[in-house]
């Protein structure tokens, strides 16, 4: 039977996280899907455990060389079957009732091109969190949810990349940008963000599981503020002026106090101004990253109550 969804999961040289993810597709309580796993570059490893797991819809691509992570799901998208997508990075898993949620989400959207994104519960070293905090508001730009903070804890407006639902079509007309090494979930949100037909959606329950860990080097958690500001001012059209200004100061500011960069704080503060629009919560967390130590913050978090209960109920839209 042809699958109705595919699941596509990059990976490369983490061959015990891959099979937990691929087991969660496989465990869905909606059939008609496959897993397309796109193996980036030789990995005897990898291949030996995924041959491990008997099931006709587990779909194994090897590239030849390594491409990165946004190019192989690219690939897999082009040797995806299903009419909607759907992305798992390989240490992430999904809840069971996942895909049939989001599939109901995408089946009652009047957009041709339904973006069904859903909450995930955060699985990190200081606990366990349900993000994002807060959804859209009514005409909120895409932009000023994803990348601007009004408050000091992470997690307030997310959209994460292994709770992402689309259409095959959509993602085969505008694929992922194959030369970006971080920020390539918000660079392809932005560009098809304002497209005829796209609308972003949620899930409210939770469905997936994001471990998010920042003791564990990936290209996503290494500072390198330099390419985050140079990856905003090539998008600055694509974004609000809030939206500039906000991540700018906290998000680029961030990774530069954490590099000890006290020279680029009026530079940087300087740019958010000249060609952003700063609230005064901007000035404060920018401040807050660069004066108050990490571990104060954390700790300052706590007392706001970051952390939620994961027992109280969650309705779906």
């Amino acid at each position: 039977m042809q699958p109705l969804v595919s699941a596509v999961i990059p990976t490369k040289n983490r061959p015990s996280v891959v099979t937990r993810a691929v087991k969660s597709v496989l465990q869905q309580t909606f059939w008609r899907l496959e897993v397309v796993v796109v193996v980036d570059g030789p990995d005897p490893a990898t291949a030996k455990a995924l041959q491990q797991i008997d099931d006709p819809r587990l779909r194994v691509l090897v590239l030849p060389n390594s491409i990165g992570g946004a190019a192989a799901r690219n690939a897999g998208v082009a040797m995806a079957e299903g009419e909607w997508i759907a992305f798992l990075d390989d240490d992430d898993e999904w809840l069971p009732q996942k895909i049939q949620l989001q599939i109901d989400a995408a089946n009652r959207s009047q957009a041709k091109f339904p973006i069904i994104a859903c909450s995930v519960i955060a699985h990190t070293p200081h606990g366990e969190f349900i993000h994002p905090r807060r959804f859209p508001e009514v005409k909120e730009p895409l932009s000023e949810y994803i990348l601007v903070r009004n408050s000091p804890g992470f997690g307030e407006g997310l959209i994460q990349t292994s709770g992402i639902f689309t259409s095959r079509e959509l993602l085969r007309n505008v694929p992922f940008r194959d030369d970006l090494r971080k920020h390539q979930d918000w660079d392809w949100l932005l560009r098809v963000a304002n497209l005829e037909g796209v609308e972003v959606q949620f899930v409210t329950e939770p469905l997936a599981i994001w471990y998010h860990s920042k003791t564990q080097k990936s290209v996503s958690n290494t500072h390198d503020w330099q390419y985050s500001l140079n990856w905003i001012k090539e998008n600055r059209s694509l974004v609000t002026r809030r939206a500039y200004a906000s991540f700018i100061m906290v998000e680029v500011g961030a990774q530069a106090s954490a590099q000890g960069k006290w020279q680029e704080f009026l530079p940087l503060l300087w740019e958010a101004i000249r060609y952003g629009s700063p609230k005064p919560i901007d000035f404060l967390l920018c401040l807050g990253f660069w004066l108050v130590p990490r571990n104060t913050r954390r700790w300052l978090k706590g007392l706001l109550g970051e952390k939620q209960n994961l027992e109280q109920p969650l309705s779906t839209i």
